[in-house]
């Protein structure tokens, strides 16, 4: 009904403030465990999620996921129902700048979940329950020249597989952002600086309490290289654990080419 489900903060910070149902995970949780929680406590409604419409990370250290959802059941909290969570929730029907925010961070991922109604840019992508020990990056990294040539990077030990990246293994990762260490991964595996693009979320795999306690995340990304950087040919790895694979097959290379631009946006 375009109304928007809101939540008032009871936080002595931003307390009587509006803002969208959010909160921290906690240990030994799941992602989409995390969300059915929160917007629990805080508006009192059940909810399944629908799609990730966004990433938002200041490296390892700080990651948010923003996600459309939609009710499946529970009841409206009221004032009377206040306590430490939220004050009370409510469906708002116009534009929210018109209510004091907490913060105005929320405007764009509301931009998101309208265009994502309107069309969907990229399928429902939402984390897949696998298990992860580190937190790091599955990569897939297309490069295709002037005459529509397609090639991927591939990994070589045991069977091809898209080449995988730990992140935050220093204090100074930490909060460096999730593209450095791709792009260690081109200096020093390929010997190539390309001038990169866009970073997309393809899908994620997390499991809270996997294996010795593992809570790590995995994220399939894809990293787009402008045109501007191209050559004919891909630049020949340094690391003879990696490897070209030329694309040939004309139904798969239409599927990468429609992934590349079909991602789940990363916000750095």
């Amino acid at each position: 009904q375009d109304a928007l489900l809101l939540v008032q903060e009871a936080k002595p910070e931003c307390r009587g403030r509006w803002y969208l149902p959010a909160g921290r995970m906690e240990p030994g949780e799941g992602i989409v465990a995390a969300l059915r929680r929160e917007v629990k406590e805080e508006s009192g409604l059940e909810c399944e999620p629908l799609t990730l419409l966004a990433l938002e990370e200041r490296g390892p250290a700080w990651i948010r996921f923003s996600f459309l959802a939609r009710v499946t059941g529970g009841t409206l909290k009221t004032l009377e129902e206040a306590d430490a969570e939220s004050l009370q929730a409510t469906w708002w029907p116009g534009d929210p700048r018109a209510l004091p925010l907490r913060s105005l961070d929320i405007l764009p991922v509301l931009e998101l979940a309208a265009r994502y109604r309107r069309s969907p840019p990229h399928p429902p992508t939402l984390p897949r329950e696998l298990p992860c020990s580190p937190l790091c990056l599955r990569l897939l990294l297309p490069f295709s020249n002037a005459n529509g040539d397609l090639w991927l990077l591939l990994a070589t030990g045991g069977e091809l597989r898209l080449p995988v990246v730990a992140c935050g293994t220093s204090p100074a990762e930490l909060r460096a952002g999730l593209r450095p260490p791709l792009l260690r991964l081109l200096r020093d595996c390929l010997a190539w600086e390309p001038r990169p693009g866009a970073l997309g979320l393809l899908g994620l795999q997390h499991r809270a309490g996997g294996p010795g306690g593992a809570d790590g995340i995995c994220f399939n990304v894809v990293l787009s290289i402008p045109p501007g950087n191209q050559r004919d040919e891909p630049p020949e790895p340094r690391d003879p654990a990696l490897r070209w694979w030329p694309v040939r097959e004309e139904g798969l290379r239409g599927r990468i080419l429609h992934r590349v631009s079909a991602a789940v946006p990363v916000r750095s």
